[in-house]
């Protein structure tokens, strides 16, 4: 299963562990020779300071964050925390930025969800200039900067790799991001992500993970999962240009007359089987093969499972099993 031009990637915190218990959970990831340790940042856990604990606790791992909103921190701010860890893992951390979604920075964060492609460019392009030193004043097109400095450049400035969802964030990801993150697609929805941001763009894929030989628990549970993220517009508009507006119609109907039971049980067993890698550890192991054959270059790996099984289904899954 490894490759040399594939890094395997876990996402964290996990789920009912502490923080300082996220250690041993560490050094468990790099023993099973993962490469790399992921964040993101939505109702839970900040997406840097697990990063600042795993640059202390594990040196030897490459860190990324995906994703950070491009709203949620002025960019000022962004700038600094991507600075910090940057310098805390010199050379060992991707910042990985996003639009997020109306419901994370409108509904939760009470920032108007104005103009995000504009957003993410413009940010991403000042985050270029601050993060190698450069003094900033420009009107970027959602934002203006007046005089800004990095007190503390990174030594190394981080990579970015730009989230994408549609062609128009695919094809920025692909024209000035050092690469793309994908999430919430199939395997095969990988190759036609990748023929719009540009054959041969890194691509970081978040896959979900069930560890469950059972079908029908597995399902249920990515039934629910799916109902979650599916029904944000902006990844419902995502799954009609991936071509499921035949097969989600009647969850989304559902979904929107209040019928919750409803639109769970209107998920067909295809959609949960394409989004949701479940199995025993073999067919889970085959399964994220599939989305590395179809160019994902760093599958990141957020794994559902009880924490007394968790370690079970980490060496179950882990690259070299």
């Amino acid at each position: 299963m490894p490759s040399d031009n594939v890094r395997w990637g876990v996402t964290v915190p996990f789920t009912g562990v502490t923080l300082p218990d996220h250690r041993a959970w560490f050094d468990e990831i790099a023993d099973l020779g993962f490469q790399e340790i992921w964040t993101a940042e939505a109702d839970g856990t900040d997406g840097f300071v697990p990063l600042a604990l795993a640059a202390s606790w594990v040196p030897a791992m490459h860190l990324g964050v995906a994703i950070i909103p491009a709203y949620t921190r002025g960019p000022a701010l962004l700038a600094q925390s991507a600075a910090t860890i940057a310098e805390m893992a010199p050379g060992r951390f991707t910042l990985g930025l996003g639009s997020s979604s109306d419901v994370i920075v409108e509904r939760w964060n009470g920032i108007s969800f104005d103009k995000p492609y504009a957003r993410v460019r413009d940010t991403l392009r000042f985050l270029r200039q601050a993060l190698a030193g450069e003094k900033v004043t420009e009107a970027y097109e959602s934002f203006t900067i007046k005089g800004f400095r990095l007190g503390r450049p990174p030594e190394v400035p981080p990579p970015i790799f730009v989230a994408a969802l549609r062609p128009g964030m695919l094809r920025l990801a692909g024209r000035e991001a050092d690469g793309v993150v994908l999430n919430w697609l199939s395997a095969e929805d990988v190759a036609t992500a990748l023929s719009v941001a540009g054959p041969g763009t890194p691509a970081v894929t978040r896959i979900f993970v069930i560890p469950e030989p059972d079908p029908e628990m597995a399902r249920a549970a990515g039934r629910r999962m799916i109902t979650a993220y599916l029904n944000v517009p902006a990844y419902a508009d995502y799954h009609r240009w991936l071509g499921r507006t035949e097969v989600l119609q009647p969850m989304w109907d559902a979904w929107a007359a209040g019928d919750r039971k409803g639109a769970l049980a209107a998920i067909p067993d295809e959609v949960v089987d394409d989004l949701i890698v479940h199995g025993s550890p073999e067919a889970c192991r085959a399964h994220i093969r599939r989305y590395v054959d179809n160019g994902t270059t760093t599958p990141v790996l957020l794994v559902v499972s009880p924490q007394e099984r968790l370690a079970e289904a980490l060496r179950g899954l882990a690259p070299g099993a």
